[in-house]
């Protein structure tokens, strides 16, 4: 995707960036999980957090999925990947980009940088980490992620590996 479709797209859609979102997110969910966490425990809360944050994901996937005009594929998949280093959010590096694997690294996260600074580090993977893998199956289940490390968890760098399964079917809208 060229820089001006980028712009257009993010123009078009009029929407603020992942990581503003990510921040207003997490401004309102954190009271909420301290008061879960006083009640009904850590392990419990982060449960609650980690699946609400689940279905969120795999419900923007869908509703990314059903703007896609021709359907799905990891080609439009890495088309979107602006949405999420727009506002120098992630610094990356690609390693690979084809039609059936899309692999990069993730060198710096601000992401994590914001949840630390609210206070949330031990969260964040909860509230942004987790979201990689399942936002592909709203999106497309043949998209699967594999992934050994993140910055949030301490990792010097994420290391994101995207496949296409060919022989699954997509997802019909």
């Amino acid at each position: 995707m060229t820089d001006e479709q980028s712009d257009s797209r993010s123009a078009m859609d009029g929407e603020l960036g992942i990581l503003a979102r990510r921040k207003i997110e997490a401004g309102i969910i954190a009271p909420i999980y301290e008061v879960m966490r006083e009640k009904i425990g850590e392990a419990l809360a982060q449960s609650i957090i980690d699946t609400a944050i689940t279905r969120a994901a795999i419900d923007a996937g869908k509703a990314f999925a059903a703007k896609t005009p021709g359907g799905t594929s990891l080609r439009t998949f890495q088309e979107l990947q602006d949405l999420w280093t727009q506002d120098d959010a992630l610094t990356i590096e690609v390693v690979r980009a084809t039609d059936e694997e899309f692999h990069y690294n993730v060198l710096r996260c601000r992401y994590a940088e914001t949840y630390r600074e609210m206070g949330l580090g031990h969260i964040g993977h909860l509230l942004s980490c987790n979201r990689d893998g399942v936002f592909c199956t709203g999106y497309d289940p043949r998209i699967k992620l594999e992934r050994t490390q993140t910055v949030m968890q301490g990792a010097s760098h994420c290391d994101f590996k995207y496949r296409l399964n060919k022989t699954a079917e997509p997802s019909s809208k």
